[in-house]
């Protein structure tokens, strides 16, 4: 009976060993995955939200003031247009 239980818990010993280098195992997959995808988003020179947004509302600024622009531009026009 003795052996019977050594053999059980060599079993669960060995079981628990298993488990611990498969939970490592798939640990070091995850970051080396997480890894991988980082180098290839840097590759691709991909930008964050943050940078985007920034730029989205430069644009939008630069497209306001173009209109302010063209809408001055064309009163000064049509004042020349009176004058002359």
């Amino acid at each position: 009976m003795q052996t019977r239980n050594k053999i059980m818990d060599d079993i669960s010993q060995l079981m628990t060993n298993a488990m611990g280098v498969a939970q490592g195992a798939k640990d070091e997959a995850e970051n080396a995955m997480k890894s991988m995808m980082d180098r290839w988003l840097a590759d691709r020179e991909l930008v964050t939200r943050e940078e985007f947004d920034a730029v989205r509302a430069m644009a939008v600024k630069a497209r306001e003031e173009n209109a302010a622009l063209l809408a001055r531009l064309e009163a000064l026009e049509a004042k020349g247009k009176k004058k002359g």
